[in-house]
């Protein structure tokens, strides 16, 4: 008496076209519109075109018969090359009545960035009433006077006095810092967090307050030498003592 065989898997014929190993190169879904081809865009292109040509060809021939049908192909973050591109066209005609009406690439995502490459500079005083405002980190080579106010979405560096306002990571960077040759500001921002000298600082630190820079510990804004800041900012702690 035969017995049954328990736990073993069916094989879809259509999952698995030659050249692929438990994944799909081409998915293919219907749309309101008619159909897309999802392409992998990890596999190598050899096994994308081997896989397209056996689901046009057999798995899929009967679901792909009948009146035409308009086909978006969709090709991840894979590049094609003229050639291609020309290929994967015909291999799709090769079906008359598959009408393709696209062939998007996602768009390239930006890697990280040097911030330094970022860091706008600016020379001049910035008075009562000014602002000014940078979407990275920005440096200023000149004073803040009282009722003058410096926003960026990064770092603030002051090769100056600081005695305005300042608000550096205003899109809500709780890295960013703030830096200055003197501190004395009327109020500091950095993201969600504010800071009010005197009020928090009292009068007594004025004459302590050179070469320093606010940034966040465990959610309190927290005040510290610029020989502190490498620890931070390497390079910056270079650019301020240097006076570049």
């Amino acid at each position: 008496m035969n017995k049954p065989m328990k736990g073993k898997p069916r094989k879809d014929p259509a999952a698995a076209a030659p050249g692929t190993v438990g994944k799909r190169a081409v998915t293919i879904k219907g749309v309101k519109d008619g159909l897309v081809f999802q392409f992998d865009d990890t596999c190598r292109y050899t096994e994308l075109v081997e896989e397209l040509r056996h689901k046009l060809g057999k798995t899929h021939d009967q679901i792909l018969s009948g009146p035409p049908i308009h086909v978006q192909v969709k090709l991840g973050s894979r590049r094609l090359n003229e050639s291609e591109k020309e290929e994967i066209l015909e291999i799709i005609a090769s079906r008359e009545n598959l009408l393709v009406q696209s062939m998007e690439t996602d768009p390239e995502v930006p890697g990280p960035t040097d911030p330094l490459k970022e860091l706008k500079i600016i020379k001049g005083v910035i008075r009562s009433g000014q602002t000014v405002e940078h979407d990275g980190h920005l440096m200023l080579l000149g004073d803040v006077n009282p009722g003058g106010t410096v926003l960026a979405a990064g770092d603030i560096y002051i090769m100056g006095s600081l005695r305005g306002m300042a608000h550096a990571g205003y899109l809500g960077d709780r890295n960013a810092i703030i830096a200055a040759s003197h501190l004395g500001p009327t109020q500091l921002r950095i993201a969600g967090i504010i800071s009010r000298p005197p009020d928090e600082w009292g009068m007594e630190r004025e004459k302590d307050s050179f070469m320093e820079f606010a940034c966040i510990r465990e959610e309190v804004m927290v005040i510290d030498k610029i020989n502190q800041l490498q620890r931070l900012r390497p390079n910056a702690q270079n650019m301020l003592l240097d006076g570049e």
